[in-house]
């Protein structure tokens, strides 16, 4: 990119490309630069980095909000950064910003998460990536600090870039912004179950429930931060190699 060129921001998520969200990040980062919309053309929460193998991936053109040119994906968030990097943008982006999706994706729920699954992808491919989300899973809801943090980790990243195979998981409370602290992920699981039940042609189906389970204490971690009032800022890594117990076995012989 030349100095005189904008930066060519890739704007993907995992709720679909006609949330509120979306609609919220690409209004951000048109401050930025030049926005390209690539994501799912339906809901795909939770899909993780599931990517598409067995089908063709088709795409559409959008008008959103009569202001932003988007690319419906009849795949995931993951499929849609790929096929934006491979196929649908003319120049190769600069940034690659995920979200703003509807609930927390701190703790395990980065494990799970689409939203930041696209951003990871984004990283896998070479871009600076960042994944924001909302904690407010209400399609309505306040979504002004959110905003407001996006727009200092944009800025942040596209003055200092980040290391590679980094990338950012920014999670927001809704409302104002009280402020951005840098966190860890926390360790925490889903205590879950599911409810049995029969159909009216007497075939059972399964609904999973169950709640998030804190397993550790900290006030750097980014739940604990987030219960604060503040947006949490995390730096992950796609990297899982656990390099502390490598070191203590890489003399034993199998």
């Amino acid at each position: 990119m030349s100095q005189t060129e904008k930066p060519q921001i890739l704007v993907c998520n995992d709720d679909g490309i006609f949330s509120q969200g979306i609609r919220a990040l690409a209004t951000v980062a048109d401050e930025f630069g030049n926005v390209n919309i690539i994501a799912p053309d339906r809901q795909q929460s939770a899909v993780g980095h599931a990517i598409t193998v067995s089908t063709p991936l088709r795409s559409r053109s959008f008008q959103i909000d009569g202001r932003f040119n988007g690319q419906a994906v009849t795949g995931t968030p993951a499929d849609s950064v790929k096929l934006g990097h491979d196929q649908l943008m003319k120049r190769k982006p600069d940034l690659v910003v995920s979200g703003i999706n509807h609930g927390s994706n701190a703790g395990v729920n980065i494990l799970y998460s689409g939203t930041v699954s696209a951003a990871t992808e984004g990283t896998i491919l070479g871009y600076p990536s960042i994944a924001i989300s909302c904690t407010d899973f209400d399609e309505d809801a306040d979504l002004s600090g959110a905003k407001d943090a996006a727009r200092k980790v944009i800025g942040y990243v596209l003055s200092q870039g980040l290391p590679k195979g980094i990338t950012l998981n920014l999670n927001v409370p809704a409302g104002p912004l009280k402020g951005i602290r840098w966190a860890r992920q926390a360790n925490s699981r889903y205590v879950e179950e599911f409810e049995g039940r029969v159909d009216p042609n007497n075939r059972s189906y399964y609904w999973l429930t169950g709640k998030l389970e804190l397993l550790e204490e900290g006030e750097d971690i980014d739940i604990n931060v987030l219960e604060k009032g503040f947006a949490s800022l995390t730096p992950i890594q796609y990297d899982m190699t656990a390099y502390n117990l490598l070191k203590n076995v890489e003399d034993i012989e199998l």
